[in-house]
């Protein structure tokens, strides 16, 4: 149990034992506990940020400005969503495979548009101990052009498509903007999906069908509600077709954020790693590519959605322990009957299939690990003190809003199965509620100014034209970063006939969500 004790709000690793004669007042035992946050998530949210992951046993930072340390507790919640996407995308007939991290430069610059995209952001390996490499070699920013070469090698005939892997690993953008833990790193874990069809309609399907699996990781497991919606020609994937979308809020920095996309990349891959294969007709035809990927980002936004001032505040569905039990011996309780209550109880509930931990350590005093684990956003505390022990009951706490019930040994499990369900429906629905506050329909210039002063997350019904976006963001600069859009949505709101777009004055063609984003 040692890991638990090191680390601890930024590395201190041991904190005054509180004082046990306090008549067990709570109170008083967490006013020497110094574990809380300094910052508070309204008035600081970046130093906030900074502190809560780091606090809550997310990451530690690294020495390489932009590289973090994913610590267990993180890692965690990666493999759950793991785990569920994995299996998804194999009821789809998708195969995970691995390509190196290496990209020879003759194979990078072919899809030019690509990487104009992303060469600012490629890091380089140049030598071999003490000696210059003759050619540079890249370290991959993403895969397209390390695995098409070889889909032009192994499509050939109607009969290899189509041909649909993905592979799970790690890839390097050497960011120079502002890094931020698990939201913009220089090196970010994720999965890429690379597909190849002989039309456009599977195309078309995939794309959506993989949106589908980026919504319910952000709604079903991470709790945060997301708008479903393509990008603009301007901010799609680099050398794609079109890009989709799935767009995160946060309310408190009113930024947008992208949490996930899925992006048809037509045939301007095939066209140029000569992709192509013979018809059913023995025609010479392109194949349609499709590529999606999620990111270890996923876990930021979750952060920022739901964290608060005590720290982190995990959805169960994600919580590595869903549940901690913390016995509360007071000085003449039979101590050894309540460490053996809450060993029962943890032991009955991850039978249960729930996961459930206990905390017996006796250097710390039960307020000092209440706060420990509402800084690591644990959903559910169960304490038992010799009056919940007399009675053969618990006392549940929750993590999202502090509510206490007493439980029933006789009813524990299904008690507790029922809070949690409702702890993962609460934090969706007021993380929903908050994000639907912040949208603002505007159809002005002067409307979309004052909103964005508001930090809103604006609808506004827009002409579609790639020069007016570029004049938005010229108009919008400063140092809060420039506006773009973030997407428009798939569900659409009715455009009255007339309607003009909010910046130039045109006619509108669609509406379309903008602010400032990650």
């Amino acid at each position: 149990m040692d890991s638990w004790v090191r680390g601890m709000a930024g590395g201190e690793s041991k904190k005054p034992k509180a004082n046990a004669g306090a008549g067990g007042k709570k109170k008083e035992v967490k006013k020497e506990t110094g574990l809380g946050l300094s910052n508070k998530k309204d008035e600081n949210f970046g130093e906030w940020y900074s502190e809560v992951v780091v606090s809550g046993e997310m990451i530690e930072y690294y020495d390489i400005s932009g590289c973090y340390i994913l610590r267990p507790w993180a890692m965690a919640i990666w493999e759950i969503m793991q785990e569920f996407f994995d299996a998804e995308i194999k009821k789809m007939k998708i195969k995970n495979c691995y390509f190196p991290l290496f990209v020879s430069p003759g194979v990078l610059q072919r899809e030019k548009d690509h990487i104009e995209g992303f060469a600012p952001e490629v890091a380089w390996v140049t030598k071999s101990g003490e000696s210059d490499l003759e050619v540079p070699i890249a370290i991959r920013p993403t895969s397209e052009t390390v695995m098409y070469p070889y889909y032009s090698k192994w499509i050939r005939g109607h009969r290899d498509l189509p041909l649909r892997l993905n592979q799970w690993c790690n890839v390097v953008r050497w960011e120079f903007s502002h890094p931020t833990p698990f939201i913009r790193s220089r090196e970010f874990l994720w999965q890429e999906g690379h597909t190849a069809f002989a039309t456009k309609e599977e195309a078309d399907a995939e794309v959506l069908d993989i949106l589908e699996l980026y919504r319910r990781i952000y709604e079903e497991y991470l709790a945060v509600p997301v708008i479903k919606g393509k990008k603009s020609e301007l901010e799609k994937f680099a050398g794609g077709y079109y890009t989709t979308t799935v767009e995160a809020f946060i309310p408190d920095t009113g930024r947008g954020i992208q949490g996930a996309t899925s992006h048809c990349l037509g045939q301007n891959f095939a066209k140029m790693f000569e992709i192509n294969f013979e018809n059913e007709k023995g025609e010479k035809a392109m194949v349609w590519q499709n590529s999606w990927a999620y990111t270890t980002r996923t876990i930021g936004v979750m952060i920022m959605v739901h964290g608060d001032d005590k720290g982190l505040v995990l959805p169960p569905k994600v919580s590595s322990v869903q549940v901690i039990v913390v016995p509360v011996p007071y000085k003449d309780a039979d101590t050894q009957g309540i460490f053996d209550a809450c060993t029962a109880t943890a032991n009955t509930l991850c039978e249960a299939g729930i996961r459930a931990e206990v905390d017996l350590r006796d250097n710390y005093s039960p307020g000092w690990k209440y706060s420990h684990w509402e800084m690591k956003g644990v959903p559910l505390r169960i304490e038992i003190g010799p009056k919940d022990f007399a009675k053969n009951q618990v006392r549940a706490v929750r993590r999202d809003n502090s509510a206490k019930s007493d439980i029933p040994q006789a009813s524990l499990v299904e008690q507790v199965k029922k809070i949690l369900d409702d702890i993962q429906q609460s934090l969706f629905d007021a993380a929903k509620q908050k994000r639907e506050a912040c949208i603002q329909i505007v159809k002005t210039w002067d409307e979309f100014i004052d909103a964005l002063g508001k930090k809103k997350m604006i609808l506004a019904p827009w002409c579609d034209e790639e020069e007016v976006e570029k004049d938005v963001k010229a108009r919008t600069k400063g140092e809060m970063g420039a506006v773009k859009t973030l997407c428009s949505p798939f569900d659409q709101p009715e455009l009255p006939e007339g309607t003009m777009c909010f910046a130039s004055g045109k006619p509108a063609k669609k509406w379309s969500y903008w602010g400032r984003s990650y």
